[in-house]
C-alpha cells in the first residue's frame, strides 16, 4: 500500500496521506501496525517464566528498531538521484516510523511483563481487574497528551530555508528567514500546535522532517492535495519542517499499542468464538462512534498530530478488521 502511495499518491488523493485534518487510506497504515504490535504482545507474553530475561529481550528488540529507523530515515540514504551515502549529523532526523513503533512496543511490552496481576480470568470484568495497571498507563498517556496539546503556550518562532542565489554552486547558497506568529494556547493548526513546538525545542528544527505533509494544503500548494509551487501570499509556515512522528504525537500513538494489547488479551483468555467476537466488535464500534463524536465537536481526525479522535477511529477500525479476519 505504501509503495502505491509513494508512487501514485500525487494522482490518487484518496490514497495519499491527508494534508492535515481528515483521514485517507494511507493514514490507517501506521495505527494498524501499532495495533497489531499490541495484539501480538498479548499472545507472546501470555506466560512469562523469567521477567528479567523477557525484559532484556524486549529492550534489545526496541533498540534494534530504533537504530534501524535512524539508519533508514535519518538521512543516510540520499535517494535514487544521489547515490552518495552518509549523513550530516547537524541535520540527522532522530524520529521516524520504526522509532515510533519501538516506543509503543517497549511501553506495552514492559507493562505486560511487569504490571499484570497473576490470577486467571474468563470474564470481561476479570480481564479489566487483571490488567488494570495498563488502563492506568493508557489513561495517563492520554491525559498527558491532551494536557500538553491544549495547555502549552506556543510563542512566535522562526526558521530558515536554504535558497540559491545565482547558480548551482554550493558557494551561492544562502538562507532566508521566516517568522511565524503564534502566541496562542491550544491551537491545532499546522503553524502553532504544541506537537511541533516540543519537537523544535527538544530535537532542534534542523532534525525534523523537511517536507511536511501540510505542504500539500491549499494554503501551501497550487497543486493541492499534491505538492507544488507556493501560491501567492502563502503563509510563512508553509516551508517549515515538521515531524509527523514527533515526540508528543508518539505518546498518543503508544495508546494504540495498548488498545491492541487488550484485543490480544481477548484471544489469550477467551476460547469461545462468540465471546471473542463480542469483546472485539463492541469496543471497536464504541471507539469509532466516540472518535466521530469528538471530530464533530471540533477535535478533528489528524494523523500528523495523532489526535485522540484519530486514535479512537483508527483503533476501532483496526479492531473490526481483526474480527473480520478472524471470522474468515
Amino acid at each position: 500500500l505504501m509503495i502505491l502511495v509513494d508512487d501514485a499518491g500525487g494522482i490518487l488523493p484518496a490514497i495519499n496521506h491527508s494534508p492535515w485534518n481528515g483521514v485517507t487510506l494511507a493514514d490507517f497504515v501506521m495505527p494498524f501496525f501499532l495495533f497489531i504490535v499490541g495484539v501480538s504482545l498479548g499472545l507472546v507474553y501470555k506466560k512469562v517464566s523469567n521477567k528479567v530475561s523477557a525484559t532484556r529481550k524486549a529492550i534489545l528488540r526496541a533498540l534494534k528498531l530504533l537504530v534501524l529507523g535512524i539508519v533508514l530515515q535519518g538521512g543516510y540514504f540520499h535517494g535514487i538521484n544521489d547515490l552518495t551515502y552518509g549523513v550530516n549529523i547537524e541535520q540527522i532526523r532522530w524520529l521516524g516510523i520504526l522509532q515510533r513503533i519501538a516506543f509503543g512496543y517497549i511501553l506495552a511490552a514492559l507493562s505486560e511483563i511487569w504490571l499484570r496481576r497473576s490470577f486467571d480470568t474468563d470474564s470481561s470484568l476479570g480481564l479489566m481487574k487483571k490488567y488494570y495497571m495498563q488502563w492506568v498507563i493508557t489513561s495517563t498517556l492520554t491525559v498527558l497528551y491532551m494536557g500538553l496539546l491544549y495547555g502549552l503556550y506556543v510563542p512566535d518562532w522562526q526558521y530558515e530555508v536554504t535558497v540559491t542565489k545565482s547558480s548551482n554552486s554550493p558557494l551561492n547558497l544562502g538562507y532566508k528567514t521566516f517568522s511565524v506568529k503564534c502566541g496562542v494556547r491550544g491551537d491545532v493548526g499546522p503553524a502553532c500546535n504544541a506537537v511541533g513546538m516540543i519537537d523544535r525545542y527538544v530535537l532542534g528544527i534542523r532534525h525534523l522532517y523537511q517536507r511536511p505533509v501540510y505542504g500539500r494544503t491549499k494554503d501551501c500548494s497550487i497543486n493541492s492535495p499534491d505538492y507544488g509551487l507556493l501560491p501567492p501570499n502563502a503563509p510563512s509556515w508553509c516551508q517549515a519542517p515538521f515531524d509527523p512522528e514527533g515526540i508528543l504525537s508518539s505518546v498518543m500513538a503508544a495508546v494504540t499499542c495498548f488498545v491492541g494489547l487488550h484485543f490480544g488479551h481477548v484471544i489469550a483468555h477467551f476460547k469461545s468464538h462468540k465471546e471473542r467476537m463480542v469483546l472485539w466488535i463492541v469496543p471497536s464500534l464504541g471507539l469509532i462512534m466516540f472518535g466521530c463524536l469528538l471530530d464533530a465537536l471540533g477535535m478533528h481526525l489528524n494523523k500528523a498530530l495523532y489526535t485522540f479522535s484519530y486514535m479512537c477511529v483508527t483503533s476501532g477500525i483496526a479492531g473490526l478488521l481483526l474480527a473480520a479476519t478472524y471470522l474468515l
